[in-house]
This record gives structure tokens, C-alpha cells and sequence, in this order.
């Protein structure tokens, strides 16, 4: 049976307190039934303001609207994924917008030294791939996708509007003796990254939950609506790259050309346009009930396995303690069937005599096959996960050292004096994206389904790691293109030229080639986490491969830190001075070209050992 829940469908704009008053209510009534299982039969009701009652029963736990289950003909599949799809399209907007340029604010605007700029910014975004853990616990634990998205959006939008105020406000931005030319004071400094910490915050509990919950509005038990689900990712990343193509554009333009008070603005507008867009397809969503807290069921898993640490896992794997019915003991979530990898976890569904007590088994003496089984889920994604953090490394360099280089070129567009600026050249990673999304969806995948079989064409392990091959050469392209620059430098004697006589479009190949590995490594990526995720703690799971990004921007901030250090001893000027021109960058390229190359074959090696998860039973 499918156990969504449809939100939000006798809601007027006449009512909406009362609705959220009855929501409150259900919610709490939902919840007593941990508290008190024996309560199961418990109807309890609120009552709104013209006097009508809502009805909650306490087998449906989390009700956005009480006693409302989805109805399938009106609710879910791409009915509900545009307003999904436009509130993440103009979040990215939001967030590229705001961020593309961070480097140069952090540089010209609050005047920062480039090392400290560089480790600033690579520290602030990897915050913002390390928050979504916060929002995935509480979305998977207790307020579901919905509340979560809708709850963290707020913050969000309030971090956007201070950074505006803090750009915009005399008093509050930095003072200028000229065009970037500026001095910021303490209290300014810690307004803007205040901002910023709030954005990583709201964008915290809006990363991990919104992939999800668009491919939640798809039932896995529905082979006809399980079809669509991967196309969505494809579309879903899509629509990311058109509010970046609109950031990388016009945004960062106009914060060169116009101002950084406009330049952050109207990101702040898009982002409450995020959050309307969200709210206006309440009524056609379907959301899955939270299971709980899965830190505790892991907890739970590991304590009984290590209290039986003598006691023998018997040979018949029909002996493992399982709930007896259809359904999983653990709320939004299938039964997964029993595994042979990590064997010692095992001993925790072994039964013994102490195990029953006090009547009903301890959850902390003995778990069902599925808990272990999640706990086994989780651990088989560890080294794939790790995989991915060399590549984020790789993808951070658009907004971090691709720059610095950028800042070095003609930015001229062919003889005209329209200059287009570096931050801007990301626009080619869009189009890159925008390219080929759409011939991977429809050409690529009937192509290769014809030899592989397989319905997607690619398995989304084999799609990651072509990705992680391909994005090697945006390396080996950054690192010749400096190469290249660096000799015109000490032919024309150009060391104290900012910029040279070589076209910034030279720069294109390498985001161009990191699109493309985007599209096979990040979207393969996002539905691979969602699949061989449990089915709750699938939030986590996605907060988990976003976790990537975070450790590749620190991975990238170490490295520049190392680097550093290393290459300016004994008075040398190092790999990345403030004056490129004098620096060796192309070094730098060359040291991300080997490990990437070294992590492609550890990606290999783990692909060939991950055995997948496989769901029975129904989902509650």
C-alpha cells in the first residue's frame, strides 16, 4: 500500500491559521504513539476556527493535513516536481549569485590578502556542504522534508537580506577611496560573514531534502511512475545550472559594473521567490513519514552486537530476528533483505533469552535484519562517498584558482571594450551542464540501454566514474593553458602586467570539460545516495554526498595551506603569490591532474567490491 501523505488540501487562504493550528495539533498526536504504543487506536481531534473538527489517528504519524493519505490521480509525479524544480532553480540563483563572486568581495571589499581570501571562501562553502547534516537529521528524524525545506528557507532568506544590508548600508559596507579600493573595519568584516554563516546555515536544511523529496513525489512500488525517477535527477541538476547560468551572467556583472548592494539584492529576491514557489504546489505534494532518529537505531545496532560479541551467528539466516509482518518495524521505511558483508553486526539480531525481559525486546539487545541492514547500507557508502571528495576538490577551482587565473587574462570580448568579467566564465560549466543533461536523458541512455540492458543505460556506479575520468582533463587543460600564459610572461617581460594580451575565452575548455564531468559524476552521485539509501534516512544520505563538496573545498584550502608553506621557503615568492605572473599555478594543476588520477583508481577498486541493497516488503 502506498503510505504517503498528501499535505495541505483543505487549506484557504481564509483558514490558513486554523490549518497550521490542526497541522500542530495532529502532529503532537501523531507523535504520542512512540511515547505510548499501546495508544494505538487513539483518535484525538482540533478544532478550527469555524468550528469544524480535524481527526488524526495514530497510526498515521507526521500529518501536514490529518487524515488526508495521497491520492495518486492527483498528487505526486511531475504534477508536483515543477514547483520542486523552480524553488531549487532560483535557490541556485540565489546561492551562485550571492557566492560566484565571493572572492573578489572578500579581496577588493573587505581587502584580504589572496591566500586569505582563497581559505575564507573555500572555508565558508564547505560549511555550506556540512550544515545539510543538521537539516537531514531533523528532516529524517522528526519534521520531515517538507517542514525541514520550509523552516531552514527562513533563515535563509534572513542571512540573504542581511548580507544585502551589509553591502548596501552606509555604515555597514566597507569605505572606498575608489573603485575597489577599500578598507573594511572589524565589525564590518564580521556583519558580512555572519550573513554568510546564516546562508550556510538555511541552505543547510534545503540541500539535503529537496533531491529527495522530488523523487519522493515517485513511487518505488510503481514501475510506471519508478521509470521517471531517474530522468528527474537529470532535470532536477538541470534546473540547478539555469539559476547558475543566470548568476554566473547577468549577476555577476552587475555586482562589477553596477554594485555589490544590487549584486547581493537581487539574489535575495530570488530567493524569497524560492520560497513562494516552494509553498505554491503544497497541495500536490506527497510526504513521506519520518522513522525516527536513525543516529539511535546505528547506536542501538552497534551496542547489541558488541553485548554479543561471543555469541555465534547461526548458519540459517531465517533465525535472524525480523518483524513477522510485510512491513518494516521502522516508520517510513521497507524491510531490506539480510546481507553477508560485515557479519560481526549480525550477532545483534540473534535472539537470546535475556533479549525478552521484560516482555518486548530491548532495541538496545536486539535489532531487526533491517536495522542492521541500514547500519550495513551506511558503511558500504563510506568509500564510495570518500571518492567523490578529490573530485569536489577539482569542481571548487571555478570559483577559487580558476579566478586568480581568470584575473590574469584579457577579459575583452573580441575588439570591443565590453569586458566580461572571470567570475563569469562559469557560465560556460551552465552551458556545459545545460548541453549535455538533455543528450545524456535522450540520446545517450536509449543508445547504451541497447547494449547494456540495463534501464538506465549506465548503472550509476559506471556513470560516476566515467565523470571522475573525465574531469582529469579539466586539470590537464587548466594546467597547459597556464603553462602557456606563464611563458608569454617571461617572453614580453608581462611580470608586472594585470591583465596579459591572452584572451580570458582560453579559459573555456577547462569548465567546459568540468560541466560535462558533472553531469555523469554529481547526478550519478545524487541518485545513487538516494537509492542505496535506506528508505529513512535518505536525507542523510544525500546530506551525506553533499558532504563532498564541503571536504573538497577543505581539501582544496589544505592544499593551498601545504603549498604555501612549502614553496615560500628560503624568501621564494611560492606557487601562488599575490602577483601571478611570478608564481607557478600551473604546478598546482598538475598536483590536482595526479590525484585525481590515483582517486579514479580507488574509485574502481570499490565500485568492483559494493554489493547493492534489496528492499522487500511494502513501505509504511
Amino acid at each position: 500500500m502506498l503510505d504517503w501523505q498528501a499535505g495541505l488540501h483543505k487549506t484557504s487562504s481564509t483558514r490558513l491559521e486554523a490549518w497550521g493550528l490542526g497541522c500542530w495539533a495532529c502532529y503532537l498526536i501523531a507523535n504520542e504513539k512512540d511515547s505510548n504504543p499501546s495508544n494505538s487506536n487513539l483518535f484525538s481531534m482540533a478544532t478550527n476556527t469555524s468550528g469544524e473538527k480535524v481527526v488524526a489517528h495514530l497510526q498515521v504519524s507526521y500529518l501536514i493535513t490529518c487524515n488526508n493519505p495521497a491520492n495518486k490521480k492527483e498528487t505526486g509525479t511531475w504534477r508536483a516536481c515543477p514547483y520542486i524544480l523552480g524553488n531549487e532553480c532560483c535557490e541556485r540563483l540565489a546561492y551562485y549569485g550571492m557566492s560566484s563572486n565571493l572572492l573578489l568581495y572578500f579581496k577588493n571589499q573587505l581587502n584580504q590578502h589572496s591566500t586569505s581570501a582563497s581559505k575564507n571562501l573555500s572555508n565558508w562553502s564547505g560549511t555550506c556542504y556540512i550544515t545539510p547534516l543538521i537539516g537531514a537529521f531533523l528532516a529524517d528524524s522528526y519534521l520531515g522534508r517538507y517542514w525541514t525545506i520550509a523552516s531552514f528557507s527562513i533563515i535563509y532568506v534572513i542571512g540573504m537580506t542581511l548580507l544585502t544590508l551589509s553591502a548596501s548600508v552606509p555604515g555597514l559596507r566597507p569605505s572606498c577611496i575608489e573603485k575597489d579600493v577599500c578598507h573594511a573595519t572589524t565589525t564590518q568584516s564580521a556583519i558580512t560573514f555572519l550573513a554568510l554563516y546564516l546562508i550556510a546555515l538555511g541552505t543547510g536544511g534545503i540541500k539535503p531534502c529537496v533531491s529527495s523529496y522530488g523523487a519522493d513525489q515517485f513511487d518505488d512500488a510503481d514501475e510506471a511512475e519508478k521509470k521517471h525517477k531517474s530522468s528527474f535527477f537529470n532535470w532536477f541538476y538541470l534546473s540547478i545550472n539555469i539559476g547558475a547560468l543566470i548568476a554566473a551572467s547577468v549577476l555577476v556583472w552587475i555586482q562589477m559594473n553596477v554594485g555589490w548592494g544590487w549584486g547581493f539584492g537581487i539574489p535575495a529576491v530570488a530567493m524569497a521567490i524560492a520560497v513562494v514557489s516552494f509553498f505554491s504546489g503544497t497541495r500536490l505534494y506527497r510526504n513521506q513519514i519520518p522513522g525516527g532518529s536513525p543516529l539511535t537505531r546505528i547506536c542501538q545496532v552497534l551496542v547489541a552486537s558488541l553485548r554479543k560479541y561471543q555469541v555465534e551467528v547461526p548458519a540459517d539466516k531465517s533465525l535472524l530476528y525480523e518483524t513477522a509482518d510485510a512491513e518494516s518495524a521502522i516508520k517510513g521505511s521497507r524491510k531490506l533483505d539480510h546481507t553477508k558483508d560485515f557479519s560481526f553486526l549480525d550477532k545483534a539480531t540473534v535472539e537470546i533469552q535475556s533479549d525478552h525481559i521484560k516482555g518486548s525486546p530491548d532495541p538496545w539487545r536486539l535489532c531487526t535484519v533491517t536495522q542492521v541492514e541500514e547500519l550495513k547500507s551506511i558503511i558500504r557508502l563510506l568509500p564510495i562517498w570518500a571518492t567523490g571528495i578529490i573530485f569536489s576538490t577539482v569542481y571548487g577551482q571555478m570559483g577559487n584558482l580558476f579566478l586568480l587565473q581568470g584575473e590574469y587574462m584579457d577579459p575583452r570580448m573580441g575588439k570591443s571594450s565590453f569586458n566580461i568579467p572571470a567570475a563569469s566564465l562559469g557560465i560556460f560549466d551552465t552551458l556545459s551542464v545545460i548541453f549535455w543533461v538533455p543528450i545524456y536523458d535522450r540520446i545517450l541512455v536509449p543508445f547504451i540501454r541497447k547494449f547494456t540492458g540495463h534501464k538506465n543505460g549506465l548503472t550509476q556506479l559506471q556513470r560516476m566514474g566515467i565523470g571522475l575520468f573525465i574531469s582529469i582533463f579539466s586539470m590537464l587543460s587548466a594546467g597547459v593553458l597556464e603553462l602557456v600564459r606563464l611563458r608569454m610572461v617571461k617572453r614580453h617581460n608581462y611580470y608586472d602586467w594585470k591583465p596579459i594580451p591572452l584572451t580570458i575565452f582560453w579559459q573555456v575548455p577547462q569548465y567546459f570539460i568540468i560541466g560535462c564531468a558533472e553531469v555523469f559524476t554529481f547526478i550519478g552521485q545524487l541518485e545513487f545516495f538516494y537509492e542505496q539509501a535506506p528508505d529513512s534516512m535518505r536525507s542523510f544520505c544525500s546530506a551525506l554526498s553533499l558532504t563532498t563538496v564541503a571536504l573538497g573545498n577543505y581539501v582544496s584550502s589544505l592544499l593551498v595551506t601545504i603549498v604555501t608553506s612549502i614553496s615560500t621557503k628560503n624568501g621564494k615568492l611560492g606557487w601562488i603569490p599575490d602577483n601571478l605572473n611570478y608564481g607557478h599555478l600551473d604546478y598546482f594543476f598538475w598536483l590536482l591532474s595526479v590525484l585525481s588520477v590515483l582517486n579514479l583508481g580507488a574509485f574502481l577498486l570499490v565500485a568492483q567490491w559494493y554489493t547493492y541493497k534489496r528492499p522487500v516488503g511494502t513501505l509504511r
